[in-house]
């Protein structure tokens, strides 16, 4: 197992309209010049939205905050479209060419904003052009914000923890902790701490921890393919763990995280 990193998730606004907002076809209709910025096309649906939202977030309010979800939501669709332009048609070659301009124009993109974003003072985007560029200067400053209040955010937090992965396994727990310490009520939450967190524990030979944040991963998203009941299950019969009791803790501890009660405990 290996410690899993990530430097941001989009905010459920940035996926769909929210309450307040316009949806996707009110959205292009009012910004024809957003909708028209790729060539149509069925694949990558969802972060051609995304990308949609963050543009028109950005063009509501020029700031860097946006200009980081943009960052996010192109990458998305960069990646999407990647893989897409990747698939042969027989028939109708086109659309493969299309989906390459469409990576292409991405990538300018992302280019772009990267270039425009490189002296930001943001914590995201100083996190980005380290975790993207391995942009010394911007760690180094994003690092300094440790205890800020700046960094009192889930997704930051586990910015921090990826830091000090390989460098203070305790500290790192502790910020991985603090991060799910942050969510509030129905927050959707960051699966890849519960890997992360599980990931430590494994390596530190502590089965059960190891076993009770593989389940929380698995009870909260049982789609996540890296594990599942029949893994679990061998894991805790390899390791002579009392799998009820222990399922037990997960679904408490779950229940915490979720509800925005979870405290840290001590290590």
């Amino acid at each position: 197992m290996k410690f899993y990193k990530i430097a941001s998730f989009l905010p459920l606004c940035a996926l769909m309209a929210c309450e307040k907002g316009p949806n996707f076809a009110e959205l292009c209709d009012q910004n024809p010049e957003i909708c028209q910025e790729f060539q149509e096309d069925t694949w990558c649906k969802r972060e051609r939205i995304a990308v949609g939202f963050a543009n028109l977030d950005h063009k509501i309010e020029a700031s860097d905050g946006n200009k980081f979800q943009q960052l996010i939501a192109y990458e998305g669709y960069e990646k999407c479209m990647a893989h897409a332009s990747k698939i042969e048609h027989i028939k109708l070659k086109v659309k493969k060419t299309r989906r390459i301009n469409n990576v292409m124009k991405a990538q300018e993109r992302i280019k772009e904003i990267s270039l425009a974003t490189q002296h930001s003072e943001h914590p995201d985007l100083l996190y980005f052009h380290w975790s993207r560029y391995l942009n010394e200067q911007a760690l180094s400053k994003f690092v300094a914000l440790e205890g800020n209040e700046l960094l009192e955010r889930p997704n930051r937090q586990v910015n921090l923890a990826s830091y000090y992965a390989k460098r203070d396994p305790k500290k790192t727990l502790n910020l991985l902790y603090h991060a799910l310490e942050l969510y509030e009520s129905d927050d959707t939450l960051d699966t890849e701490i519960f890997k992360s967190i599980a990931s430590i524990f494994a390596d530190k030979k502590e089965y059960k921890q190891a076993y009770i944040w593989s389940k929380i991963l698995h009870s909260y998203n049982p789609e996540d393919t890296t594990i599942s009941e029949k893994s679990l299950d061998s894991y805790a019969k390899a390791s002579g763990l009392d799998r009820e009791f222990l399922d037990k803790v997960a679904s408490s501890t779950l229940d915490k995280i979720i509800a925005g009660r979870f405290t840290s405990p001590h290590t």
